[in-house]
């Protein structure tokens, strides 16, 4: 893998970790009072994703390149849709779930092609721990979505 070919890769990594953050800081502010909890862990994984910003960030300083700054279109355009939605069909906690775990689904999908590749080992070793992050959430935020869904439905 050359060295442009992995700063590309760590870059498309930091844009859907800034997506992550900004989505999850959205989340956050439309969940529910009555569901403080789901507040604080929006909160706690978007503080999580701008950590791994800033890691990801200084590998790409330290390869001699330049890490982006800014999320993907896509990822802006989804929380402009989610900010539009959630305005007309309200604050519903199951929607609210629903689309953080469609922000989860695309950085599972990102960290996957990278790990798709032949990265350097050490490198391997922190994309691979923040992906097993990603996932874990991933399956938190879906859980959390099919007891909202559970709960609508009684």
């Amino acid at each position: 893998m050359t060295n442009d070919h992995l700063i590309s890769t760590l870059n498309d990594l930091i844009q859907i970790s800034k997506d992550g953050e900004k989505g999850f800081r959205a989340c956050a502010e439309d969940a529910e009072e009555r569901h403080a909890n789901y507040k604080e862990m929006f909160m706690a994984r978007a503080t999580e994703y701008a950590q791994v910003v800033l890691d990801l960030q200084d590998l790409v300083h330290r390869l001699g390149g330049e890490p982006v700054n800014h999320s993907t279109f896509g990822g802006t355009l989804h929380r402009q849709w989610l900010a539009l939605k959630t305005a007309i069909m309200g604050h519903d906690d199951a929607t609210i779930l629903r689309e953080c775990e469609r922000c989860e689904d695309a950085a599972v999908h990102v960290y996957r092609q990278a790990l798709g590749l032949d990265l350097p080992n050490d490198i391997r070793l922190i994309v691979e721990r923040q992906y097993q992050a990603v996932l874990a959430n991933h399956d938190k935020v879906r859980s959390l979505r099919n007891q909202a869904r559970a709960r609508n439905a009684a």
